[in-house]
């Protein structure tokens, strides 16, 4: 059994944020594996826990600079999303290490990436899915995008990497 902590990791091709995420009884489906839709609420949580800064407290990592509230006048949106499953998570008592990093920083739009991976952890560590997804800064009053702030890439361009390779293409 791992006990994974929250924290950043050097993977070679830039830092990985590691994000522990507890599955949920009822992230499974019929076939006892975790469903798909479960799966993005899991990268979800993730991605909020990385980069959206709390209400109240301090952040757990230090690209949470993201201010939380819809009294900040931002929404961060989803434009586009693609996983690739490579092996049905089975459900465990221990977190998933959802690793996250950052593909591209645009003007107002991150392209977040994602691996899954068992919570052995070292040699062991099975890789379940890989993910990516472009959150887009928008205003809420207006809709239109907004740019990202100089507090937010000087946060996250540590965490750039080379994008997510899906084996289809």
């Amino acid at each position: 059994m791992t006990n994974l902590t929250p924290g950043a990791v050097d993977a070679g091709a830039g830092i990985r944020l590691h994000v522990p995420i507890h599955l949920r009884w009822g992230d499974l489906d019929a076939f006892n594996h975790v469903n798909n839709t479960s799966m993005l609420k899991l990268l979800e949580e993730a991605r909020v826990r990385a980069f959206w800064a709390p209400e109240s407290g301090r952040p757990q990592f230090p690209t949470a600079v993201v201010p939380a509230g819809a009294e900040t006048g931002l929404l961060t949106l989803i434009a586009r999303q693609e996983i690739e499953y490579l092996r049905p998570v089975p459900y465990q008592g221990e977190p998933l290490d959802v690793q996250l990093w950052f593909g591209k920083l645009g003007g107002s739009s991150m392209d977040v990436c994602y691996e899954v991976y068992s919570p052995r952890g070292g040699a062991e560590s099975v890789l379940y899915a890989k993910s990516s997804a472009i959150v887009v800064l928008v205003d809420a009053a207006s809709g239109r995008p907004v740019r990202l702030t100089p507090t937010m890439r000087a946060a996250w361009e540590p965490y750039l990497g080379d994008p997510v390779r899906y084996s289809h293409r």
